[in-house]
C-alpha cells in the first residue's frame, strides 16, 4: 500500500526498534479503526511490537498462536504468528521476520478474529 496525501506518517525505527510493515491492505485499515477506537491501547500495542515482538512478559495481552495459526506465509516463507490484544475484541496478528528485525501486520480490526473460535 503506498502512502499518499492524507495518511498518517510512521516513524522510521531508531536503535534496537522493530520495523513495523503492513503485510495487507486490511490490516492496514483496521490499524487505523483501532487507533480511532483505542487511540492509547493502539499506541502501546505498536510500541511494544516495536520494542519485543516476540515478549512473553505479558501473555494475556501479547503471545504467539497456537496449532494451525502458529505459523503463516508471507512471500512464499513460513513466519511464527503472535496476536496483540489490543481491547477486549479488538487484535492485531502479526509474522516476526526476526532475520530482517521486521513485524509484517497481517490483521488488525476492533473485533475479534472469526478463525479462532473453532
Amino acid at each position: 500500500m503506498s502512502p499518499k496525501r492524507g495518511d498518517d506518517v510512521a516513524p522510521p525505527p531508531v536503535g534496537g526498534e522493530w520495523r513495523l510493515r503492513f503485510a495487507t491492505n486490511e490490516a492496514a485499515k483496521g490499524r487505523g479503526e483501532l487507533g480511532a477506537e483505542a487511540p492509547g491501547n493502539t499506541r502501546r500495542c505498536f510500541e511494544a511490537l516495536r520494542s519485543d515482538p516476540l515478549s512473553r512478559a505479558d501473555p494475556d495481552r501479547q503471545h504467539r498462536l497456537r496449532g494451525r495459526l502458529a505459523t503463516g506465509n508471507l512471500g512464499g516463507r513460513e513466519y511464527p504468528q503472535w496476536e496483540y490484544e489490543v481491547t477486549a475484541g479488538g487484535r492485531v496478528r502479526y509474522l516476526v521476520d526476526e532475520a530482517r528485525r521486521t513485524v509484517h501486520l497481517v490483521f488488525a480490526s476492533t473485533r475479534h478474529p472469526k478463525d479462532t473460535e473453532r
